[in-house]
């Protein structure tokens, strides 16, 4: 079901046209027909028109039709918050459009939901009862994916007075990729984080509570929303998390400041979006009866304008022992549409290496715990002090950390690899087929009976977030949450 277009109606009711007045005689037939009624028949007849007029009120007030976004979908639009939604109800603002869905006609980009296109180059890597499961999606599409989660989730009220916490859909990583490249400046990158800022600071429920009840999805690391205002044109990024309307926001982020307590990591989206829990079952069958050949892959290519980067020591490693590591060399292969070459790799291999990305994360880092492969983290940070809501919390459990000081000092991957006996190696791998679920994101469309995915995960933690402030009241300051 696809809403309506939002953002060019006006928020100012039109004054009424004016009538042209009753004739004479037509009142006084009424005055006279009223005259006529015994008191016991007038007061009925105030009493029905009494029960139509607050019925005609209800229905306007509860099936008040909202605009929205041509390109996201909502399936439960205009249903009632359940009983069990109490202290759960989330309020999704009505942006103006130039905030997200013009940001996805200016790319000129199917986005589908923020799934993007089937990725049917699969067929033949997955299994084909899953394929349909499977999209060609980018990692900074999360944006989307969680607008559309948000219109058809459960708890979603129409009643601002109501909610528990406020959603703001500014698609704010897909407004910084457009202008980030070219011949843009400054200015160019700030102009959408600057009226967002605005037209926060109007709003009533903002102004309550000054955002500390309000959260954002951001589908880019933090750190490229955090460039000073004052910084120069060459400096990367947009100033949107230093802006006066953000500063009690919790946001949602697929890579946080481990120092920020209102930010929340979440799983980078991966190409699998599971239709039903039996997609889910059926995946982790396969990816646990798999016959892998390799003891472990790395993914990645070196950066030679890094000196002595670790990604180019762990490539170097890999091909020095060829006959344990499979590589991929994302200098040469197509690391980004389909993955169809990172997928194998990771199905083939026992433990997949995990360095930093352009962060500390990377989205690597669930792909390869999707393909039931064990990761080999070098630094604490890419999941340890990140995912706390969507993966175990002892580290050991699914996991092997190997400090990266060690590795430029002479330790040996492959042996150390070569340590854990089959038993150990099934049991990390079990461990990470079990939190599968933890970390897909699910098609929206679709209702899982028991299982939860990383949006319904993801909400609660923001839900946690102001169950301590609200019991305290509706003002609190970033310390305060």
């Amino acid at each position: 079901m696809l809403l309506p277009v939002s953002g060019n109606q006006s928020t100012e009711l039109e004054s009424p046209t004016k009538r042209p007045n009753k004739s004479r005689s037509l009142k006084s037939r009424v005055k006279s027909s009223l005259s006529n009624l015994t008191p016991i028949c007038r007061t009925l007849l105030l009493l029905v028109i009494l029960f139509h007029v607050s019925l005609v009120l209800y229905l306007t007030r509860t099936h008040n039709p909202s605009p929205s976004f041509s390109n996201i979908s909502s399936n439960t639009y205009g249903s009632l918050p359940r009983k069990s939604c109490d202290s759960r109800r989330i309020y999704v603002y009505e942006l103006p459009p130039t905030f997200n869905n013009d940001l996805l006609t200016s790319s000129n980009t199917n986005l589908n939901d923020g799934f993007g296109l089937p990725a049917r180059e699969l067929a033949g890597i997955v299994p084909e009862s899953i394929l349909p499961s499977w999209y060609q999606t980018d990692l900074s599409w999360g944006e989307v994916m969680y607008h559309n989660r948000m219109l058809n989730y459960k708890c979603r009220t129409l009643e601002p007075e109501s909610a528990t916490a406020f959603y703001i859909p500014f698609y704010a990583g897909i407004a910084l990729r457009m202008y980030s490249w070219g011949n843009y400046n400054a200015t160019d990158r700030g102009w959408h984080p600057e009226k967002l800022n605005k037209w926060l600071q109007e709003q009533k429920w903002w102004k309550r509570s000054k955002g500390s009840d309000h959260f954002i999805m951001l589908g880019r690391i933090t750190w490229d929303f955090r460039r000073s205002r004052e910084a120069s044109d060459a400096e990367w990024g947009s100033s949107l998390l230093n802006l006066p309307a953000m500063e009690n926001v919790v946001r949602l982020t697929i890579e946080r400041n481990v120092w920020d307590n209102l930010e929340i990591a979440v799983p980078y989206p991966t190409a699998f979006h599971p239709r039903s829990e039996s997609d889910i079952a059926g995946w982790q069958g396969f990816v646990r009866s798999r016959r892998r050949n390799h003891l472990f892959a790395f993914v990645g290519d070196a950066r030679e304008w890094i000196e002595n980067d670790f990604r180019g020591v762990l490539k170097n490693k890999c091909l020095e022992e060829s006959t344990a590591c499979r590589p991929v060399d994302c200098g040469r292969e197509n690391c980004i549409d389909g993955k169809t070459a990172v997928m194998e790799a990771f199905l083939y291999s026992d433990f997949c290496l995990q360095p930093r990305g352009a962060g500390f994360t990377g989205q690597s880092v669930f792909e390869c715990m999707l393909a039931g492969s064990i990761p080999v983290f070098f630094w604490g940070r890419t999941a340890y002090m990140q995912y706390e809501l969507f993966l175990p919390s002892e580290p050991e459990s699914y996991s092997v950390f190997i400090h990266r000081n060690d590795v430029r000092n002479g330790t040996d991957i492959r042996r150390v690899l070569e340590g854990f006996g089959r038993a150990e190696v099934e049991r990390l791998r079990e461990k990470v087929i079990e939190y599968i679920p933890r970390f897909v994101y699910a098609k929206p469309s679709q209702r899982f009976r028991k299982m939860r995915d990383a949006f319904d995960f993801a909400i609660d933690g923001v839900l946690s977030k102001y169950k301590s402030h609200m019991e305290r009241g509706r003002i609190a300051n970033r310390d305060e949450i």
